[in-house]
């Protein structure tokens, strides 16, 4: 998290604010045909985690054979529609300094083939999670982030166009981080060894989950690029460069939840697939309650300081970015509670009405955000859209879930979302009280930045933990100690 924050600062730094906010809208424009991908990635993701909790390797070899050679299509079909349609849009409609047109085009293709590579790869870090190997991912994702940054300080000691250069040293980073994955994997997993899948029920059944996963799909695109786009349109790639500053940080923040929750989502498709559902409830119940806490433990020093911290970390801050990012932190929060629910749905295989409502529900994000921007509001105005959303969203993956597999609703409402919400009022009063006290200063950031972590803390444990988590938190620290 620390590298990426620092490498945005280098980047925003090296760049200079338009050039970042080119750099983002131009590869937010490959990002957009990331649905095909997404989609494809959900299916491989669930059907080789359901494969090796019923101990079938005879199919989990098929799985994933057959999901290599829908990947490499899928890839052909991405690159197909990026190198026209994209490309067309790219030229026609993006708000771009002619003189920087040259300098987008380099970063489109090269930001397409690196795309292409993320594509293929999708099988082998899927059984790699699949398998539970999180410490093979923590470790080969630290080297991905440490080449990233030592690409962007390369930027300062050359003279070539700056922009150009990032595009194409970030394409040879993804090569290389693909190759390490797919070396281990073919090494440590007999059934990643390449063999031709003749079996037409199989390729069915994983383009049928990932038709229906493909809408939904289509929603986050929608919601995250299509935004941005019309951010592009009616404000300019200014606005884009805060919008990115704010993604990076939702990116940075959220990766803990999100690799905390990628470390539980194969037991809760493996608790499914066994048809341990009570086990796969708790997964749920308490990966969605310890992901907001770790969230919101990081989020609210940065909601308190969100300026000075801004202004200390990117030193030139574009407009708006301040209040992208106090919302986009209030959306993250929603969404990481949602995330378990999402998997233990996912993990049914009846995902057609649960798609059609929730992504519905998504892509409605962006023609009401257009409404907004032609009657003249200001572009955060999009993001309070995005949160009323994303509680309506949650309320549905509930419903369905309860309809699934009899998730008890009144049991996450108490444990999850009454627990946590007043936690978090309460963890708000002390910080605010304090920084309406002091004048703003790096004696105040400090402070209140550990009082919020400390009082947080203390909060979420007493108010947010049952008796039974708090024991077990008691007895994994006496381990620690004895260690």
């Amino acid at each position: 998290m620390l590298m990426t924050l620092y490498t945005s600062r280098v980047i925003l730094n090296t760049l200079g604010v338009e050039d970042y906010g080119i750099y983002n809208i131009v590869g937010g424009i490959v990002s957009m045909f990331a649905f095909f991908n997404s989609a494809m990635a959900n299916a491989t993701q669930r059907f080789l985690s359901f494969d090796i909790g019923q101990n079938n390797t005879t199919n989990l070899r098929k799985t994933f054979n057959a999901a290599q050679v829908i990947h490499f299509a899928v890839a052909l079909i991405i690159f197909a529609l990026a190198e026209t349609v994209g490309l067309w849009f790219v030229k026609s409609y993006l708000v771009i300094p002619s003189d920087r047109m040259t300098a987008a085009l380099w970063v489109y293709h090269f930001s397409v083939l690196s795309f292409m590579i993320t594509v293929v790869q999708v099988p082998y870090n899927a059984i790699l999670i699949a398998h539970e190997r999180m410490k093979v991912f923590a470790y080969i994702s630290i080297l991905e982030v440490t080449f990233k940054l030592l690409i962007v300080l390369m930027l300062t000691w050359v003279s070539f166009d700056k922009l150009q250069l990032y595009g194409v040293l970030y394409f040879f980073v993804v090569l290389f981080i693909a190759l390490i994955y797919r070396i281990y994997v073919l090494r440590q997993y007999e059934e990643t060894k390449f063999e031709i899948v003749k079996d037409s029920k199989l390729y069915h059944a994983l383009i049928s989950y990932s038709g229906w996963s493909l809408f939904g799909n289509i929603a986050v695109v929608a919601k995250g690029q299509g935004v941005n786009v019309l951010l592009n349109i009616f404000f300019g790639p200014i606005v884009n460069a805060a919008q990115a500053i704010a993604t990076q940080i939702q990116g940075a923040l959220s990766s803990f939840s999100n690799n905390f929750q990628m470390a539980i989502n194969p037991q809760i498709i493996k608790s499914y697939a066994t048809g341990n559902t009570e086990y796969m409830t708790s997964l749920v119940v308490r990966g969605a309650k310890f992901s907001f806490s770790l969230l919101f433990l990081l989020s609210l020093p940065i909601a308190m300081e969100v300026d000075q911290i801004l202004f200390l970390w990117l030193k030139t801050v574009p407009r708006y970015t301040s209040i992208f990012t106090t919302l986009v932190l209030i959306v993250i929060l929603i969404d990481c509670v949602s995330g378990p629910l999402m998997t233990a749905v996912q993990a049914t295989g009846k995902i057609k009405s649960y798609q059609i409502v929730v992504g519905t529900l998504q892509i409605l994000i962006l023609p009401i955000s257009y409404l907004f921007f032609i009657s003249g509001y200001a572009p955060q105005v999009t993001l309070f859209v995005t949160i009323i959303i994303s509680i309506v969203a949650l309320t549905f993956r509930l419903l369905f879930l309860q309809k699934l597999v009899g998730f008890p609703v009144g049991k996450f409402l108490r444990d999850v979302l009454l627990r946590n919400l007043m936690a978090v009022f309460l963890s708000l009063t002390l910080p605010l009280i304090l920084k309406q006290l002091w004048d703003p200063s790096i004696f105040r950031l400090i402070t209140i930045s550990i009082i919020s972590i400390i009082w947080a803390s203390l909060m979420l444990y007493k108010i947010g933990l049952d008796r039974e988590e708090r024991g077990y938190l008691h007895n994994l620290i006496n381990k620690i100690r004895k260690r």
